[in-house]
């Protein structure tokens, strides 16, 4: 699974670790993804999405429809 959120549009980070001697070695930072399937009443159907942790709580805010539909605005095939 790639890691980048469908809803948030949110994609790996780069940076370094810098060791106790101070290395630096590069690293990425990954927003935490979950695979989260969700029931669209408006198509009767269900959804399953890759979504971060932030996304999973927008959508518990402004409900399924309307995040359906912000992703679908990104061009993001649902």
């Amino acid at each position: 699974m790639s890691a980048h959120c469908q809803l948030t549009g949110s994609r790996p980070g780069f940076g370094n670790k810098i060791s106790h001697s101070h290395r630096r070695t590069p690293r990425r930072f990954d927003p935490n993804v979950q695979r989260k399937r969700y029931w669209l009443p408006g198509e009767g159907r269900y959804v399953r999405l890759a979504l971060s942790a932030r996304a999973v709580r927008t959508i518990d805010a402004i409900g399924i429809e309307a995040a359906v539909a912000r992703i679908r605005a990104r061009g993001v095939k649902v």
